[in-house]
């Protein structure tokens, strides 16, 4: 059946503020320090991930909330400049948008988030019409997306059988529990997408071989991104190394593995050979971890080859 989407993802709508210089740890006891620069940009896993999606040719459509500020407007417009629906993109009175404070020196950040709108998605916002509207449903985010965490299986379920493909990007747990039903989920989900520690956290293993062995088991297509050392795949008992060249100096990684999985679902979902889907979505994370915030690196349909067919 003709679907009128490409892929569907549920918005961890919020704003990254990004401070940057060679120390950038705060002082208590009422220290003023000053900064080498910021910028403000937005941010969301699943927000960053819908706005490369559309722009390498993949018809997105974001169902989330914002507050009825400068903030939520600002992701509105990042967005539909991206080419991302955003008519399931809802403005709500009363809440706040949700903002991410980053500290960033060298090649390390720390995060402070204020969740507001990111996690202000129910079970109830989840219609059936929203997921069988589209071929393929992303699910990122995962311990983040609070008011969705009770009943995400449940979801990816109705996803398949709506008709939809899935793919799982957790991100990282700040809680520390990496649980909340992961392992029967993966009944459900076509392809894992988690960087190297999310590995190992989510498997309960020491090392990445362990982790991969204990993952590749139980999901179809399994990828780990590993930073600047690149990201390997394992599918149908083989697996495939992609190595990276470093990204040029200057960037922060904010929003490079989320790139990374739309460059990579962006050729699957176009029919193209696994490896090629793993180059992809290494340029696509490289790009975006040599500039500073999650959308200034993406690349463009016309910028990747290999999906100009399409």
């Amino acid at each position: 059946m003709e679907k009128a989407y490409d892929i569907v993802v549920f918005g961890d709508t919020c704003v990254d503020l990004i401070l940057h210089d060679e120390d950038i740890a705060p002082q208590f006891g009422q220290v003023e320090k000053t900064v080498a620069g910021y910028s403000l940009e937005m941010g969301g896993s699943c927000c960053i991930f819908a706005a490369q999606a559309a722009k390498l040719g993949l018809k997105a459509r974001l169902l989330g909330k914002v507050g009825d500020d400068a903030f939520g407007q600002m992701i509105i417009d990042a967005l539909d400049d991206a080419g991302v629906d955003t008519e399931a993109v809802f403005v709500e009175p009363g809440l706040k948008t949700g903002a991410t404070v980053h500290l960033v020196q060298a090649d390390d950040r720390a995060m402070l988030t204020y969740p507001g709108s990111l996690a202000a998605l129910t079970l109830d916002d989840i219609a059936d019409e929203i997921l069988a509207s589209a071929r393929h449903l992303h699910y990122g985010s995962l311990f983040l997306q609070t008011g969705l965490l009770p009943h995400w299986v449940e979801i990816l379920k109705r996803a398949k059988r709506l008709g939809c493909t899935v793919s799982l990007d957790t991100n990282w747990d700040p809680h520390g529990v990496w649980d909340g039903g992961f392992i029967s989920a993966l009944d459900y989900v076509d392809a894992l997408l988690p960087n190297e520690q999310e590995a190992l956290h989510l498997s309960g293993q020491v090392d990445l071989a362990a982790a991969a062995a204990f993952l590749q088991a139980r999901v179809a297509i399994l990828v780990v991104k590993q930073g600047a050392a690149g990201a390997s795949i394992w599918h149908q008992g083989e697996s495939r190394r992609e190595s990276v060249v470093s990204a040029p100096s200057g960037g922060d990684g904010i929003g490079a593995g989320d790139s990374f999985d739309a460059g990579f679902l962006a050729g699957w979902l176009n029919g193209l050979p696994l490896e090629t889907c793993l180059e992809i979505a290494c340029r696509c994370g490289r790009a975006v971890a040599g500039r500073a915030g999650g959308l200034r690196g993406q690349l463009w349909k016309s910028q990747v080859p290999e999906l100009e067919a399409y």
